[in-house]
């Protein structure tokens, strides 16, 4: 059933834990204010009752990036939502409105805060804007069933600074990560320079066993969904990995063990929140973007009471959809302007590659079974990016060629993805049929009413963007009033072009790309 927003603000109450780091970044240590110097947090309120804490030694988990982390919790849910907040620079201009950052499907944070060097965050920021970047239920740092006394892994589990989100990522001044328990019952050789290692029977035992109970629990997760047939696939395959892991393999996949053996920890963590995954698309529009948008106004008091918003992919269409939402019950949104970057609400006009997925978004839902978005890119990353090359269609999904550094590819494609609910992919597939994106009931049409808003809007498109191609993004650019859009397409004939991502974070996005943003912003940012 549809909630709608003023349903939920009848009876809010929200609790709120922030997190300020002991220092700032690029501040010498010297000049570092002591905590005990720093100014008391206070509560602010939300939808009525605000509870904030702050422990002597919290401090922001390492993979955040941001200056502070927060955390709101969704009422009527059992969900806590995470907040990056980046503070505005005291040496740009005073702006009148925070800025609302929201990413794409399956994704967290870390897209729009890259490295110092490449910030969507840092360069509001830096442009005088207190930015916020929200991470919905089931991304990043958003928890479920959050003890205020203690923050709980997220969904995707932190285990140290060399892990995000639940994948490995080697650091940049490293060569290699390993779990020294992981030696224990090998064998251990140098040749030419270069670590060989034998791994022992027992090692291979302690791991079948492993993999034997993982399965066991898996089994019991699954049991109300799959039928007889569908369990037997199932363990075939599972049976078919666990063998080809004691096949010998070439010294680039020496490590194959352990990292399997890391996936099978991180997948019982996983199993209890399975069959959590229970949201879908309206779930972010009714619930977790109004309650962050509260809190942001009630901790920045715009005097107007509004908040500027970009959104990226799936992000740009719950800005479409809660403009839409609100035109219909003749609500304000609370928004002063918006900035969508390669988002459509009608992909029926065009030649998105997302059509080739949509044969599998029936099978997730029938399933009822989320889908690991970042593990699947994640362990795909190296057939595209390596020889022979097998995946290699994969990466101008994401990026067009020459438009980010490998490094930072790489540190997207394996940070910057999570799993996603079938019913979050279901509702977003009735984007690619006739009358575009639909509510929940299926009775809704998103773009039926947004040539009724009043809010001014900037619609970027990437010229060799194949997910969300110019054509898709003209399709509901046309629905708006003339004298209030703006759109514009990235890239040129003859180079450069432009990508998905490369919207936010391809190498040239400070000089062509920011600048648009920022023009933008700063005209519809005055009171």
């Amino acid at each position: 059933m549809s909630v709608s927003y003023s349903d939920l603000a009848l009876s809010r109450t929200a609790n709120v834990l922030c997190f300020y780091p002991d220092r700032r970044r690029r501040i010498p240590e010297h000049h570092r204010v002591p905590n005990s110097l720093l100014p008391p947090v206070r509560p602010t309120s939300l939808y009525g009752v605000a509870v904030e804490k702050r422990k002597k030694n919290d401090s922001k988990p390492s993979i955040c990036t941001a200056d502070e982390l927060h955390y709101v919790s969704v009422p009527n849910s059992d969900w806590t939502l995470a907040l990056w907040r980046y503070l505005p620079s005291h040496q740009a201009r005073p702006r009148n409105h925070p800025l609302l950052l929201l990413s794409g499907v399956g994704t967290n944070a870390i897209g729009y805060d890259l490295s110092p060097e490449s910030s969507f965050a840092r360069y509001m920021s830096g442009q005088g804007f207190d930015t916020w970047i929200l991470e919905v239920r089931g991304a990043g740092l958003s928890t479920r069933g959050m003890d205020f006394g203690e923050i709980k892994q997220p969904l995707n589990a932190i285990r140290d600074s060399s892990v995000k989100h639940g994948v490995d990522v080697l650091p940049s001044d490293r060569h290699c990560t390993y779990d020294s328990g992981a030696f224990a019952d090998s064998d251990i050789t140098f040749v030419n320079g270069k670590t060989k290692r034998t791994v022992s029977k027992s090692n291979d035992v302690n791991l079948v066993t492993k993999f034997r109970e993982t399965f066991l629990r898996l089994s019991e997760k699954l049991s109300d969904f799959l039928n007889e047939g569908q369990f037997r696939d199932l363990s075939e395959w599972l049976a078919n990995v666990i063998e080809e892991s004691q096949v010998p393999v070439p010294t680039q996949f020496l490590d194959f063990r352990e990292r399997f053996s890391t996936t099978l920890d991180e997948l019982q963590m996983q199993l209890d929140l399975i069959v959590n995954y229970d949201w879908d698309f309206d779930h972010y529009l009714e619930e977790d973007v109004p309650a962050v948008m509260e809190y942001i106004k009630n901790h920045c008091k715009p005097k107007d009471g509004k908040l500027l918003a970009i959104g990226h992919s799936m992000g740009g269409i719950l800005l479409y959809s809660m403009l839409s939402r609100c035109c219909f019950e003749g609500r304000d949104s609370g928004l002063a302007s918006v900035a969508t970057l390669a988002s459509s609400l009608d992909y029926t006009s065009s030649k998105s590659s997302l059509k080739l997925l949509l044969p599998l978004a029936d099978p997730a839902e029938a399933l009822k079974v989320p889908v690991p978005i970042g593990g699947l890119l994640s362990a795909a990353h190296p057939l595209a990016s390596r020889p022979p090359y097998v995946l290699s269609w994969l990466n101008p999904q994401i990026s067009a060629q020459d438009m980010m550094h490998p490094k930072l590819f790489e540190k997207l494609v394996t940070n910057n993805f999570c799993t996603v609910p079938a019913k979050v992919l279901s509702q977003l597939t009735t984007a690619f049929q006739k009358g575009g994106l639909r509510d929940r009931s299926g009775t809704f049409f998103y773009k039926d009413h947004l040539r009724k808003t009043n809010v001014p809007i900037l619609a970027l498109a990437g010229d060799q963007d194949l997910i969300c191609p110019p054509e898709a993004v003209y399709e509901t650019v046309k629905l708006i009033s003339e004298d209030l859009v703006a759109y514009k397409v990235l890239g040129e004939p003859g180079g450069p072009h432009y990508g998905h991502y490369d919207l936010v974070g391809g190498r040239l996005v400070a000089d062509q790309v920011y600048p648009c943003i920022i023009e933008f912003l700063s005209r519809h940012d005055k009171i």
